[in-house]
């Protein structure tokens, strides 16, 4: 007989979590090679509405280019390849049990198709994943967070190239044998169904059929996820496994055409999983790509691949939920169409906490059995630090509040699952707009757009409520 769960389980991972390409620094430092988020700079822009949240796919070589002009925030991050130890101790008094963050692979393998790996790389990761230890947490490291190296999009022209499935293995073997010690939990690519450059690699000019050559470095993706669950297989105990942007969303009406629109694009949200946990394409995606004269490449090997090694866990971001309108006629990632029933963030990003618990429902029904883990959720603001440097951000606390709320419904409601990443631990350069100004921090880094402050570190009241909540196993939410 099945017995409701009232309280989160006892092994619960409450977490935090960052990317390496936002948070390490360290540029051109112990033999790192250049990545795509190097070349991501800073540009001040007063509208927020023109400022796109998902780094949309460039069709411009000037990206692959320094502008000595330009400032590139990413290349600083908030200096944690040197202060990784203060950080992880604020963490640790937190009382984090897990953190998240991710290898560079540029660090390892600078120009990503060397032969052998930047041992120097490897030990910065040796001196940080034991420090992450020694202050209690368990490492969930990512493989590949929006930092590939650039040398992989200007010879090989990114993921559309199915060479980069071979680099991708050999620098997943050489983590794997190096820290399978140390690192249970791995997710090998952040977020793999938002397809930008930052993730892909690929110049819309360099492609005759842009969204074929897009789903084509998709499929490469999935089966270097393969690759690396096969690989992982040589040893003992390792957990691997895929992470969504969740983006499962509302019709805008219950008119039929709204109901059928909505369904059509959550079928191709629903994709991504699809493939990598049921191991096999799903018909409708070959609708998809007929309807949209998408061709895709497929190897003798490829559909037995995916088949062998699914992904172990499903992983996602959650931040907001949208509505799809079937009279725009539109799968834009950036459709502007809001709820009315929703607040939104300063960002324009509408709150949705009910909607969380709606799709972790969605997933557990779908992916029956399969473990799930939310590893970024979290409030983007302007934090402003008192005359005495306390920063009061009630607004973050409520916001994760009533999400961690909507997690105990859905683990009451049988959903598996295992952890809570929220996003992020301490303040970090935007992946999107390259802003300090956009934080998320429970801990405040004294550091603003152009790179400029102390970089002095000090906690927000969220940091103090969120020790509460994990000290208290999620009881005390106040």
């Amino acid at each position: 007989m099945y017995h409701i769960r009232h309280e989160y389980p006892e092994d619960f991972l409450w977490g935090g979590a960052i990317a390496a390409s936002q948070a390490d620094g360290g540029f051109g430092e112990g033999g790192k090679g250049m990545s795509i988020a190097d070349f991501h700079p800073y540009r001040k822009v007063h509208n927020r509405d023109d400022r796109k949240e998902d780094a949309a796919i460039r069709n411009d070589e000037d990206v692959l280019r320094l502008d000595s002009e330009l400032y590139y925030p990413k290349q600083k991050g908030i200096d944690f390849y040197h202060r990784y130890e203060e950080d992880l101790a604020m963490m640790e008094e937190m009382g984090l049990k897990a953190f998240r963050t991710s290898f560079d692979w540029s660090r390892i393998y600078p120009n990503g198709d060397d032969d052998e790996p930047n041992e120097e790389g490897l030990q910065y990761y040796d001196r940080l994943l034991a420090s992450v230890k020694a202050h209690g947490m368990e490492p969930f490291m990512t493989i590949s967070h929006y930092e590939m190296p650039i040398h992989l999009v200007k010879k090989y022209g990114g993921w559309m190239n199915r060479d980069l499935t071979v680099f991708f293995e050999r620098y997943c073997r050489t983590l794997f044998k190096r820290y399978h010690k140390i690192v249970k939990y791995w997710i090998v690519f952040n977020q793999i169904n938002l397809l930008t450059f930052n993730s892909l690699g690929i110049l819309g000019n360099k492609a005759s059929n842009f969204d074929e050559a897009v789903y084509q470095g998709v499929h490469h993706q999935f089966l270097a996820c393969a690759m690396a669950k096969r690989a992982s297989e040589e040893y003992e105990g390792l957990q691997v496994g895929t992470m969504l942007s969740d983006k499962l969303a509302y019709p805008a009406t219950c008119r039929p055409e709204d109901m059928l629109f909505n369904h059509l694009k959550n079928q191709m949200q629903y994709f991504f999983p699809d493939v990598q946990l049921r191991g096999f394409y799903p018909p409708y995606a070959f609708r998809y790509f007929e309807e949209n004269q998408i061709h895709l490449t497929f190897g003798p090997e490829d559909e037995e691949l995916l088949r062998k090694y699914p992904m172990d866990f499903l992983s996602m971001s959650y931040y907001y939920t949208k509505i799809n309108d079937a009279s725009k006629n539109t799968f834009a990632p950036m459709d502007k169409s809001r709820n009315p029933y929703l607040k939104v963030s300063e960002w324009g990003w509408e709150i949705d906490p009910v909607g969380l618990r709606i799709n972790l429902n969605k997933y557990a029904e779908r992916y029956p059995g399969v473990p799930i883990y939310i590893t970024e959720n979290g409030y983007g603001a302007v934090d402003v630090p008192e005359q005495d440097g306390s920063i009061h951000d009630g607004y973050r606390i409520d916001y994760l509040r009533e999400h961690i709320i909507q997690m105990k419904k859905a683990i009451q409601d049988g959903v598996p699952l295992k952890g809570y990443m929220l996003w992020t631990p301490i303040d970090i350069v935007s992946c999107s707009s390259a802003e300090m100004k956009k934080r998320y921090g429970l801990i405040y880094v004294d550091q603003d757009d152009e790179g400029q402050g102390s970089g002095a570190r000090s906690r927000k009241d969220s940091f103090y409520w969120y020790q509460k909540v994990i000290a208290s196993n999620g009881r005390e939410l106040n």
